[in-house]
Order: C-alpha cells, then sequence, then structure tokens
C-alpha cells in the first residue's frame, strides 16, 4: 500500500516556521483548532511539532500572564516535549503504524527532508479497520465453501 494514498498535502496543512512568535502559533492553532502544529525551517524542511501542553509549560515557565507578552517570544525558545518523527514519502503501513501509536499524526518528508504534508492517525485507523474487516469477511467465505 502506498502511503501517499493518506497523505494531507501541505497546501491543506497549518504548519509554523521556525521564525514565528508564540502568538502567531497560538493564533494560527486556535483558528485551525490543532491541538499540535509541524514547525518547518525557513527553506521548508520538518524540524519538529509544537504541541498545546508545549505552550502551556512554556508560557507558564516564562510567567506570562498576558496574550501581548507572547508577541516577543520566539516559538523556538518554548522547549518541546516531543518531536513527532516523519516518515519518508516511501515508506510502508508498518512504519506509520509505528508512529501512530504515539502520535495523533505522522509528517511525511521527501528525499531531501522537505515537509511535504501529514497522515492523521485517524486515516491509518479507518485503513486497519477496512483491512480486518475485508480479511473476516474473505475468511468467513472460505468457512462457508
Amino acid at each position: 500500500m502506498n502511503i501517499l494514498f493518506f497523505l494531507i498535502p501541505k497546501s491543506e496543512v497549518a504548519y509554523i516556521f521556525e521564525d514565528e512568535t508564540l502568538r502567531q502559533t497560538l493564533e494560527k492553532m486556535e483558528h485551525r483548532k490543532y491541538s499540535c502544529i509541524p514547525i518547518l525551517t525557513m527553506d521548508g524542511k520538518y524540524l519538529g511539532t509544537i504541541s498545546e501542553g508545549d505552550l502551556l509549560w512554556g508560557m507558564r515557565r516564562a510567567d506570562i500572564h498576558d496574550i501581548k507578552e507572547t508577541e516577543g517570544i520566539p516559538i523556538m525558545a518554548i522547549p518541546r516535549r516531543a518531536t513527532y518523527k516523519p516518515v519518508h514519502a516511501d515508506s510502508n503501513m508498518e512504519d506509520l503504524l509505528d508512529r501512530a501509536i504515539n502520535q495523533n499524526f505522522v509528517p511525511v518528508i521527501d528525499d531531501q527532508g522537505a515537509f511535504i504534508g501529514i497522515i492523521t492517525r485517524k486515516s491509518i485507523i479507518k485503513y486497519c479497520y477496512s483491512e480486518m474487516k475485508a480479511a473476516k469477511n474473505a475468511s468467513g467465505k472460505e468457512q462457508s465453501e
């Protein structure tokens, strides 16, 4: 199975660049209703992912109480608890499953490390469910023959 079949392309995914501020990140995440968002380098390479929890704890550590204070804080100054590990475009479903166990989505990169989109955990689970149903139906037909 070609994993690109499940890809949500970069053009349809919200992301931030490494030079953006905490406020820009908060606004983009709120607008898109994301709980985490990919971070890209200025040349489009995947750098990591930042979550709402990372932002919350970063703001607490920096003693930020007003949204105005977030304007001058670079997003890269906020520590990240975990980085969502990407897969390459030519990866297989097993690679996706391995990553999706601990990630809401799996970032996909090309051979040069450029971010090309994401695959959601939901789409992976739906695929696995349909495969299980198909296998169950196939085994049921074999037993009835």
